[in-house]
């Protein structure tokens, strides 16, 4: 891996890291349809632990997600297609788009194609 530095601090390029792929499955009490293998790459945790980024890819299938009261996700869309369905509304997303899901949202995901992304979550301290 290329690491920069400039007065301590060290820039990462997800392209010249490979983390270990971290493995799971929709929990059972939110699975609605399949259940997806999910395969999450981490590449950054700040050191307070409120800021998370990396890769996550899953299977087809649909799962139940609440965000918390302090968490937004941006992510933006690598491969694949899915949807995210929340009350009175459903937004599809594919290759080349971005997302940002809100603090306190709660719905469905739903991957319709195999589906990869970069992600970026905020989870802010009290």
């Amino acid at each position: 891996m290329t690491v920069v530095q400039s007065n301590q601090v060290t820039v990462q390029l997800f392209g010249e890291c490979s983390p270990e792929p971290e493995f799971d499955f929709p929990r059972a009490d939110r699975l609605l349809t399949g259940n997806p293998k999910r395969t999450t790459w981490s590449h950054f945790v700040n050191d307070s632990g409120e800021v998370y980024m990396g890769v996550w890819a899953s299977e087809v299938g649909s799962w139940h997600i609440e965000m918390g009261p302090t968490e937004d996700e941006y992510f933006y869309v690598l491969e694949g297609r899915g949807q995210i369905v929340g009350e009175s509304m459903t937004k599809a997303f594919s290759v080349g788009d971005a997302v940002v899901i809100p603090a306190g949202f709660k719905g469905v995901f739903e991957v319709i194609e195999p589906l990869k992304k970069h992600y970026v979550i905020v989870e802010r301290q009290s």
